[in-house]
């Protein structure tokens, strides 16, 4: 349930391995809502060659990434170009892909032979288990019926599956204190200015201890800025739902820092605005997701995390190709997985191993909320900046 990066994912994996599937997603199509803005694939671009895409036509690479204190004092440095010379033969095996997030849905969307591969305009409004579970959509006004072995909810952060199977109490949104402006910026639209830091392989990072701003390459030809800061809940969601226009005039407002920070913003067509209050959740415990002896969560559906660490689309590409593997493994042979039941057979080993591998990347995206909009982030040093956050946790254990 549920077409984003990690439902295509899961039915890209699915497919691979013979495992029969369908696709349901409530949108009325793939371009039917702002899709969010850039992702950097880290340890996931390992798990995008699983899924069968071996070169992402729209991707861009950086090699180097820069922190600056709101006057332009690079603070920080470090990356590639930092560390190897320009004429180093071998690049580390390791690199940050960014790809903006509707480019690397399309890429798996065209594993599974396109757009036709998705039920569009399916809200889920209910299921039941039995011998399988029974599934009800709303689809134009009407209730359609459905059945399946499995039910996987790959329904982001506001999940539909997670909240039948176990209820908004049980671990409702968690406001992390900011709201976050994000932009998207055409290159050819910013002149006159020293473009060293927009030159398609560079990340940086401006902050002032409360207004952090981060810019990364989108496409060869764009750029993405996220703005972020501290603000009590209900003006975030007052200035979220202002629009794209009193957005940008905020980030403006606030950004008046140095080249090419105000021209790049002020270059920023409104309809390439949006922002929203950050929020994620509180861990699930292994007992919740037992509720379900045939439904199983992915993605922010089961560990949504704050976008500071970058993490949401890597881990929900690695739940997806871990869930297919499993569901591969544990489905042999046919007849014993039906009798001890796909919970036993796959779910429980799967989730354990999920819920343990995004616990950290939760609490960090949570932790990064907070120093990246602290004085910590000033400090100088080349390297990322929870590094320091991290030395001074294991100083204090001492």
């Amino acid at each position: 349930i549920g077409a984003g990066i990690g439902g295509v994912a899961l039915g890209v994996a699915c497919l691979h391995r013979g495992i029969p599937f369908t696709l349901y997603e409530r949108d009325s199509g793939f371009d039917a809502r702002s899709q969010g803005y850039g992702l950097t694939l880290q340890q996931a671009s390992r798990a995008i060659e699983g899924l069968g895409v071996f070169s992402l036509d729209e991707g861009v690479i950086s090699t180097r990434h820069v922190v600056h204190t709101t006057d332009g004092k690079v603070i920080a440095e470090w990356g590639v170009r930092k560390w190897l010379p320009s004429d180093a033969k071998t690049a580390p095996k390791r690199t940050n892909v960014h790809i903006a997030r509707q480019s690397l849905r399309l890429a798996l969307l065209e594993q599974l032979g396109g757009h036709e591969a998705v039920h569009w305009g399916h809200q889920l409004v209910g299921f039941k288990e039995g011998e399988g579970v029974d599934l009800s959509f709303q689809v134009e006004g009407e209730i359609k019926s459905a059945h399946a072995d499995l039910v996987v909810g790959a329904d982001g952060i506001r999940s539909s599956v997670r909240r039948l199977l176990i209820g908004e109490e049980a671990s409702p949104l968690c406001y992390l204190g900011c709201i976050v402006i994000l932009g998207i910026c055409p290159l050819e639209d910013i002149k006159g200015i020293d473009r060293s830091l927009l030159d398609s392989a560079t990340v940086f990072q401006t902050a002032n201890g409360n207004e952090r701003i981060y810019m990364m390459p989108y496409s060869s030809n764009s750029v993405m800025w996220q703005l972020s800061f501290p603000m009590p809940e209900k003006e975030a969601k007052a200035l979220s739902a202002q629009g794209p226009q009193a957005l940008k005039e905020e980030a403006c407002r606030r950004c008046q820092w140095h080249d090419p920070i105000p021209q790049v913003l002020a270059a920023t067509m409104e309809a390439q605005v949006s922002g929203y209050p950050v929020y994620d959740r509180a861990l699930l415990e292994p007992e919740l997701l037992e509720k379900g002896a045939q439904v199983t969560l992915i993605g922010d559906a089961a560990h949504p995390m704050s976008p500071f660490k970058g993490q949401g689309a890597n881990q929900a590409l690695l739940d997806a190709l871990a869930l297919a593997r499993g569901i591969k493994k544990g489905c042999r042979p046919m007849p014993q997985w039906r009798e001890a039941g796909v919970r036993k057979s796959v779910l429980t080993e799967f989730e354990s191993e999920m819920l343990e591998r995004s616990a950290t990347k939760v609490k960090d995206s949570a932790e990064a909320a907070q120093f990246l909009h602290s004085d910590i982030v000033l400090y100088e040093g080349d390297e990322p900046r929870g590094r320091c956050l991290k030395r001074k946790g294991e100083n204090e254990k001492k």
